[in-house]
């Protein structure tokens, strides 16, 4: 069987599993081994033909897999508002249950309330915004 055969059979092997994975690397193997067959197609030696495949792969693998990987993930929305403070720390003013009591979160003084009705946050404590319901954080202590 002719090199630039195997390398297109190669190829297209590698863009199937591509298809069922969704990897991105498989895809640039793929393109590789593709590439790979031309110059095989071309007479280049089997030697040369190896290392055309690995320096590909290896570029597109190290260089453009991460850009790619970049450009398909979704971005994360911007918070503005009071859904900004979910995730941030509250620092404990005065105690803070589920009847109610005050934290400071990035400047502000709040009112708060425990998030776990059965939770007392003692002053000085951190705990994390987990909920913010009109003027009042629900806060969770950290552990």
């Amino acid at each position: 069987m002719e090199p630039w055969l195997m390398w297109l059979i190669a190829a297209a092997g590698l863009a199937l599993a591509e298809v069922f994975t969704l990897t991105a690397s498989l895809g640039l193997l793929a393109m590789a081994a593709a590439v790979t067959a031309a110059a095989a197609a071309l007479g280049l030696p089997v030697t040369w033909q190896f290392l055309v495949f690995a320096l590909l792969a290896t570029l597109s693998v190290l260089f453009v897999r991460p850009l790619a990987l970049q450009r398909l993930s979704p971005r994360e929305e911007a918070r503005f508002g009071v859904e900004a403070l979910v995730g941030k720390p509250a620092y404990v003013i005065s105690e803070v249950s589920s009847q109610g009591g005050t934290v400071r979160i990035g400047g502000e003084v709040w009112t708060a309330r425990a998030y776990d009705e059965t939770s007392v946050i003692p002053p000085g404590a951190v705990a994390d915004v987990v909920e913010i319901s009109g003027s009042t954080a629900f806060v969770y202590p950290r552990e």
